[in-house]
């Protein structure tokens, strides 16, 4: 944590500082920006104000009085609820506009970490509680270089296991043998801990209609056959099995046959489409250093399939933050679940991923977009075509 580097960007936002609070690690937030890494979990309510000018300041119980002792700043220790008031009250005063992990309407839930009664203490002292979701992007959602470098690494091994799922299915359906979700699912699995690979769960396999449903899963007990005539979809992240590491998030479709059906292959089309020109518009605006944000992604491709008259057909934003957690804690490319008004900053990632989902079947096509200084690159392959095993 860079005190000096927290307080300048609270400056640049007429903030008066940034309060952060926790009990029980309920925002892991805290703990990444904060750099806090304690001996134990937390029991206990803690404070840590960083001012946007002076010595930060904490709260904490007596029970658990060392729980901040690694960051700078001096300290208070309260037992009683009384005392928390009191010593809340102090640690706050003379302090009008503080950040907190809050957002207004829960409009950025990945940032609304702060309980709400917690928010009506705060503001009850007389504080104009503010959302850190700008914040938040500068000091947890940017990649350093060696976040940038397991990113790619993690991509290589991912492309490699992803094309080999794709060979397994062609090989097994031009045989006629068997072959289900679950099975190229536990495929990839088992490929991921070989190659070094960790992730949360996933991946998603899923053929015909299963693939017209964006967040399906297989399970041993419901799963679908993947048979000759069938669209199938993989969507799969994962990341270094080591610490600081970020993910790689990608989904490509394919088609069980020497030649996909004239539908098939018009949505194929839409969607890759869309997906280009929601990278496009990512590319053109951070070459010529224009500001951007994650709504107008969104419009680059919901609006290109609306045209093609597939609108209703997509339901999910166009991409999401991607960090140390698949779903990170910086802009999405988002004009439909919320409209996300954060910028797109240099050194943070995210996917693209349009998508249409009929009642037979659905097409989607992921990649991972990073932006740098003054370029934004896709981090791994991009699928051209439909993939016909």
């Amino acid at each position: 944590m860079q005190v000096s580097e927290i307080q300048e960007a609270l400056r640049e936002q007429h903030l008066d500082g940034w309060l952060f609070v926790d009990h029980h690690r309920r925002d892991p937030l805290a703990y990444r920006v904060l750099g806090l890494e304690p001996a134990s979990d937390p029991t206990r309510r803690w404070f840590y104000l960083i001012p946007a000018e002076g010595e930060p300041k904490k709260l904490v119980h007596r029970i658990e009085a060392a729980v901040l002792d690694s960051l700078p700043g001096s300290k208070t220790a309260y037992s009683n609820w009384s005392e928390l008031v009191d010593g809340l009250t102090r640690l706050v005063g003379g302090h009008r506009r503080l950040a907190m992990q809050y957002s207004p309407r829960c409009a950025v839930p990945y940032v609304s970490m702060v309980d709400g009664g917690t928010l009506e203490l705060v503001r009850s002292i007389g504080v104009e509680v503010c959302s850190s979701a700008d914040l938040i992007q500068l000091f947890e959602a940017r990649w350093d270089q060696a976040k940038l470098e397991s990113h790619l690494e993690a991509g290589r091994r991912v492309d490699a296991i992803r094309a080999d799922a794709f060979r397994l299915v062609g090989e097994r359906t031009r045989a006629g043998t068997a072959l289900t979700e679950w099975e190229v699912m536990q495929f990839i699995r088992a490929r991921f801990e070989a190659a070094g690979l960790v992730t949360d769960h996933g991946p998603i396999v899923g053929a015909q209609a299963n693939a017209a449903n964006p967040h399906y899963e297989p399970t041993e007990h419901a799963s679908r056959e993947i048979r000759r005539g069938d669209v199938f979809l993989v969507d799969l992240w994962a990341k270094l099995k080591q610490p600081r590491s970020v993910y790689y998030d990608i989904t490509w479709t394919g088609f069980c046959g020497p030649q996909a059906p004239a539908e098939v292959d018009r949505v194929f089309q839409v969607v890759r489409e869309a997906r280009n020109r929601a990278i496009h518009r990512v590319q053109a605006a951070t070459e010529k250093g224009e500001p951007l944000r994650g709504f107008e992604v969104d419009d680059a491709a919901r609006g290109y399939i609306k045209q093609q008259g597939f609108g209703d057909h997509f339901m999910h934003r166009t991409g999401h933050s991607i960090g140390e957690e698949v779903h990170g804690a910086g802009a999405n490319m988002d004009n439909l679940e919320t409209h996300d008004e954060r910028k797109v900053i240099p050194w943070t990632c995210f996917s693209i991923e349009p998508g249409i989902y009929l009642q037979e079947f659905g097409v989607r096509l992921e990649v991972n977009v990073f932006v740098g200084d003054k370029k934004a690159i896709v981090t791994g392959e991009i699928q051209e075509e439909l993939v016909l095993v």
